[in-house]
């Protein structure tokens, strides 16, 4: 499996990831065009024209036409929208990679945005907001990235608001598009079972005339935190959901694979410190989980748990106690061998489908990383981890004035959780 990168004259990018062992292929079109790239009036605009470009093109005039024909592959298809950048991809066996790229290509380059069929998707937005505002596991995270950003880009939900929704318009989606649906921001990855030649050689045929243009930067994060901080949101639960975020480093970032092993030694599996303290010893939480979220100009480590409301602030405790002892004890052999070993296999488990890999270069790509790292170079840097390095990164990120505490449930009063927000 080898990745080669081709970029066309108008500054398109594509790559192709041969998997000749592999049954499938996968065609993704990323665009560096996600809600850090939106102003608050169109706040939900990414996302919006995300499902837009599902809605009929000339080629294939209805959402109808368009299903139809990837249901008749066998394929899987889809999208999402994310703070940094979009993704339209379509997945089946190789035989129809021809087909796939055809269609992909025509969703992403030729979508016909309709007054009638806008307005119909403006419910169907507004019932997905409803959704996730019933999933509140998933909404403390848009209440932590409002607490670390406020009234800004990064601060802002994928989403948008319903208010946004509802006054949303074809012009606007179209202005916005135009802006930044330019080749310069989109890359095309292929991966799977492929021919790279007549993949490169179909590819050209669709995105060659793509037109070019110069797209607005996106507002730069400024961070500026002096003290703990809290956010929280009521909602009558009877499960409180919580995240604990500290600050960290941007997707660039070198210290980024000692944080990824440090994540691990915290949560990764159910061995690992915080499963093993919450659910198993104090018998509290269904789940903890543990990440790094890196972008492009900033970065943050979030805990996060669903825990009895009654004892949440024995879960804040607890959680910052063993974060407190990174910054103390070093990681033993063991314990290092087992998160490292573990991660690794799990990475590998994980990039098994040709969906997985376009997903894992791709993002490399998009986010603009100067050097693709492969699969194997990610593991020899997990690997070079040390427990010093942990102990040394744990005391650098674990303060109390990048401490921040984000909490949907029963609650109105931050006073209590005050005393607990520190380290």
């Amino acid at each position: 499996m080898k990745l080669k990168k081709t970029i066309l004259k108008n500054g398109l990018r594509i790559l192709t990831i041969p998997m000749k062992d592999n049954p499938t292929v996968t065609v993704l079109v990323l665009v560096e065009a996600g809600s850090k790239y939106e102003t608050k009036e169109i706040n939900g605009v990414s996302h919006f024209l995300e499902h837009m470009c599902f809605k009929g093109t000339e080629k294939r005039p209805t959402a109808l036409a368009i299903s139809h024909e990837l249901d008749a592959l066998g394929s899987e298809s889809n999208a999402f929208t994310s703070h940094e950048f979009t993704g339209y991809y379509a997945k089946s066996v190789s035989k129809h990679t021809a087909k796939l790229i055809d269609i992909v290509a025509d969703v992403y380059l030729n979508p016909v945005i309709k007054k009638e069929e806008l307005e119909k998707e403006k419910g169907v937005i507004i019932d997905e907001i409803n959704l996730y505002e019933d999933m509140p596991h998933r909404t403390v995270q848009e209440v932590a990235m409002e607490l670390l950003y406020g009234d800004t880009p990064a601060g802002w939900r994928v989403i948008g608001t319903k208010e946004n929704i509802q006054k949303m318009t074809e012009q606007a989606m179209r202005e916005y598009r135009t802006k930044q649906y330019v080749p310069k921001k989109t890359a095309v990855v292929v991966a799977g079972n492929i021919d790279e030649k007549k993949v490169l050689a179909q590819v050209k045929k669709y995105f060659d005339a793509m037109p070019a243009g110069n797209p607005p930067a996106k507002q730069k994060v400024v961070e500026s935190q002096k003290k703990p901080a809290i956010h929280i949101k009521y909602k009558k639960t009877d499960q409180a959901h919580l995240v604990i975020a500290f600050r960290t480093f941007d997707f660039f970032n070198k210290e980024n694979a000692i944080i990824s092993v440090l994540t691990g030694v915290l949560a990764g599996g159910m061995s690992s410190r915080l499963f093993q303290k919450i659910r198993e010893e104090m018998g509290v939480g269904y789940y903890v989980r543990a990440d790094n979220d890196a972008y492009t100009d900033h970065g943050f480590f979030e805990i996060s748990a669903g825990v009895d409301p009654k004892r949440i602030n024995e879960v804040i405790r607890a959680i910052l106690s063993e974060c407190k002892r990174m910054t103390t004890e070093l990681v033993s052999k063991e314990e290092l061998k087992k998160t490292k070993d573990y991660m690794t296999g799990m990475m590998d488990l994980g990039l098994e489908s040709s969906d997985a890999i376009a997903q894992f270069y791709g993002t490399q790509e998009i986010m603009r990383k100067k050097k693709i790292e492969d699969p194997k170079a990610i593991a020899r840097k997990i690997q070079a981890v040390t427990a010093a390095d942990i102990r040394r990164l744990a005391k650098k990120i674990f303060v109390d004035k990048g401490l921040n505490l984000a909490v949907i449930g029963p609650f109105e009063d931050l006073t209590p959780f005050e005393a607990e927000l520190h380290l």
